[in-house]
């Protein structure tokens, strides 16, 4: 399967990537000046054309920094496409006149794109969520080459290079080496052990059982119409000072607030408060 994707009159495979790394390295990498002209085209007269050039002419260094993410377990291919991802953001954003080369510019753009990638799949749970974790990440996946925990004088080193404390570099090579366990055994649970030590088997969630849905429903909604029964039978004070001590969203007025309001003390607002709790309480539970 072949598809026709350059103005060059090349011919690019679909479904290999060796066969596509050796088309892309077939397209030539353009003179500075030719570079900057086109860039010129597509900016000033948003010339598509001219966006599509500067594309194949840096597809192939797009290859080549895919291939720097390889230990991630993750599609080279994925790799590749979100890295032509970036480098088509970096062709719109690019300003000829800066005088530096097109890759020069893009290559943040390509890693970018590459990074945002394998940190949404690389686990199901992020490993990174700030830049300065997601500089963390990146750097201990250089540095881990070999197996087993880094040493104590080599989380020192590393913390000392990245400018972090070493709990934080302990904390991502953590992350980094847990592994993403199955919520439920699945198909081929091959015994009874398997299921009973998978999380579906132990992390139940009551609060989603229909019958204690409705059976908390009914609770509250008896509760309620017991709360409105019992503060109708108060006179007007006391429920006026229940409601706004106790049943008040926000505000809540205080002892002294309704003492001055009803021109009495604050300990005779105290006792006619405790007054009216107990009717309320015995008439919620006659």
């Amino acid at each position: 399967m072949t598809t026709n994707v350059n103005a060059m009159n090349l011919i690019i495979p679909v479904g290999s990537i060796e066969s596509y790394s050796q088309a892309v390295g077939r397209v030539p990498v353009l003179p500075v000046e030719q570079e900057r002209e086109l860039a010129r085209r597509f900016r000033e007269e948003e010339d598509l054309e001219a966006a599509r050039q500067l594309i194949m002419s840096q597809l192939r260094f797009v290859v080549h920094i895919a291939r720097g993410y390889n230990g991630y377990g993750l599609p080279q291919a994925d790799l590749i496409q979100e890295g032509n991802i970036g480098l088509m953001k970096a062709v719109k954003r690019f300003d000829p006149e800066v005088g530096v080369r097109l890759i020069s510019f893009a290559v943040h753009w390509i890693r970018a794109e590459i990074h945002e990638f394998i940190l949404k799949n690389w686990r199901i749970v992020k490993v990174a969520t700030t830049k300065a974790q997601r500089k963390l990440f990146f750097n201990l996946r250089s540095r881990k080459n070999r197996l087993g925990w880094f040493s104590h004088e080599e989380v020192q080193a590393v913390a000392k290079d990245l400018g972090v404390p070493p709990q934080t570099v302990l904390e991502m090579e953590k992350r980094m080496s847990a592994h993403d366990a199955s919520f439920d055994p699945g198909p081929d649970a091959s015994d009874d052990d398997d299921r009973a030590f998978a999380p579906a088997a132990y992390l139940t969630d009551e609060r989603a059982d229909p019958a204690t849905l409705i059976e908390n429903a009914n609770w509250e909604a008896h509760s309620n119409a017991g709360l409105r029964n019992a503060m109708m039978q108060l006179d007007d004070r006391s429920r006026d000072i229940v409601q706004r001590r106790w049943l008040a969203d926000e505000g809540k007025a205080t002892l002294q607030e309704l003492a001055t309001e009803y021109d009495i003390s604050a300990e005779r607002i105290r006792q006619l408060e405790k007054s009216a709790m107990g009717k309320i309480k015995k008439a919620m539970t006659a």
